[in-house]
């Protein structure tokens, strides 16, 4: 113990008084903090955990400053003891006793163990001193150190326990779950990639939870800044990747659940769509045939044959439905599903480019007729040019074959008799109205 000059002036007794006070407020608060620690349920999972990698290191370090702390305490509360001791003695202490309180209360200790590794407090040769002399305000700051480091630790492990092996447990039970549902629908390892994919998982998680167990500060991210014991995260990341690997599985299999449940209804409308894409097809066949025959000097393009692709693998995807493999079913129907739809507006397509002339021949011949009874309306049916152009271009519209160029050109020219026609009807009746009103004049 270091002597009273040491520590400056001898102290009065208001001021041992006030500082008496202050120390037994601190030494309550450490009291309270060193048995709350004692009794931390992570602590007590430490002391009895085999430990590796970053957490054993850092709790051996953490163990030691607990000891350190209780060595520590066991000297402030000692002290503090003598010196209440002392002050109680007398109402109105005398100088001794004030000599002896500033000695106690200001001067410097000698705290067994104090340094700790990388702490202050350590020997030239690295190594913790076996003693330190402090004072009682040095002790309590070294104290709150030892605390803080200890509780780091201790909060930090009793976190990701807290946080990891029950979720990593229950995702286990999950992925039995889904394990059990994808032998259901004939996913297995080696034949399916799924499957392979379940056995991964579980081999991430076996391992994951072990390795959370025994070194729980590897998956302990600190928050960034935080100066507070225990302030951090748990480093959730392989966990997650492995939830987000299992959630995709159980999506799938929940795909090829559907599949096995309506697979005969989207069999059916596979069947009907691949049906009508031929059907389609044929018309197109049979309607080029009839193009060729009746419109002449025009390129009808090239009819393909029935999709014997699709058809062949509409049977394979009966043979995995009669056979149970809904894991493959399940794609090549998606697929099938597609290329079924692609095939029937392919057939249309060809219908529609196969069947052109056609339209257009009905749409000439549609225009004709239309016009001639706007003829017949208007009293022009007698009309010798008309009657020759009309009956010219009906010649080549009802000819087989028919010269689409030259029928359009035709009914032009008749389109074009008629409007001279009635323009100049037009222009007669008005040039009669007029003649009489001036002679009505």
């Amino acid at each position: 113990m270091g002597s009273a000059g040491a520590a400056g002036e001898v102290m009065s007794r208001e001021e041992t008084d006030r500082v008496l006070e202050r120390l037994d407020a601190e030494h309550e608060a450490v009291e309270s903090s060193l048995l709350a620690l004692q009794d931390h349920a992570g602590r007590r999972l430490l002391e009895g955990a085999e430990l590796a990698g970053t957490t054993a290191h850092r709790w051996a370090r953490a163990e030691a400053a607990v000891t350190a702390l209780w060595n520590g305490f066991e000297v402030y509360a000692r002290t503090l003891r003598q010196a209440r001791e002392l002050r109680e003695r007398r109402r109105w202490p005398s100088r001794d006793d004030l000599v002896e309180l500033t000695r106690l209360l200001r001067g410097t200790l000698t705290v067994p163990g104090a340094g700790l590794p990388g702490a202050a407090g350590v020997g030239l040769s690295g190594a913790p001193k076996l003693a330190e002399e402090l004072t009682l305000g040095q002790l309590v700051e070294r104290m709150n150190g030892w605390y803080a480091q200890a509780l780091d630790v201790v909060a930090a492990a009793d976190s990701v326990w807290s946080a990891l092996p029950a979720r990593i447990d229950m995702l286990a039970a999950e992925l039995g779950r889904v394990r059990s549902l994808a032998h259901s629908v004939g996913m297995r390892p080696g034949e399916h990639p799924s499957a392979d994919d379940l056995e991964r998982i579980t081999a991430e998680l076996t391992a994951l939870r072990e390795e959370v167990v025994r070194d729980p500060l590897a998956f302990w991210t600190p928050t960034g800044g935080s100066g507070a014991p225990g302030g951090g995260r748990p480093d959730t990341t392989r966990y997650d990747s492995a939830a987000r690997a299992l959630e995709e599985i159980r999506r799938e299999i929940d795909a090829v659940l559907a599949v096995r449940q309506d697979a005969e209804q989207r069999l059916m409308k596979l069947r009907d769509l691949l049906t009508r894409a031929d059907r389609t097809l044929a018309e197109a066949r049979a309607a080029r045939g009839e193009v060729l025959a009746k419109i002449a000097a025009c390129e009808v393009p090239a009819v393909s044959g029935p999709p014997a692709a699709l058809h062949s693998r509409l049977a394979e995807a009966v043979e995995h439905r009669r056979y149970a493999q809904w894991h493959r079913l399940s794609p090549l129907l998606e697929e099938l599903e597609v290329s079924a739809e692609d095939e029937l507006e392919r057939a249309r397509a060809q219908l529609s480019a196969v069947t052109a002339p056609l339209a257009v021949r009905a749409e000439l011949r549609g225009r004709l007729d239309a016009y001639k009874a706007k003829v017949a309306q208007h009293g022009l049916a007698e009309d010798s040019l008309l009657i020759e152009r009309y009956d010219t271009a009906r010649r080549m519209l009802w000819s087989a074959p028919c010269d689409l160029r030259a029928a359009e050109d035709a009914v032009l020219r008749y389109q074009r008799a008629v409007q001279e026609a009635l323009q100049h009807r037009r222009q007669t009746r008005d040039a009669a109205g007029g003649a009489m009103n001036m002679g009505a004049e």
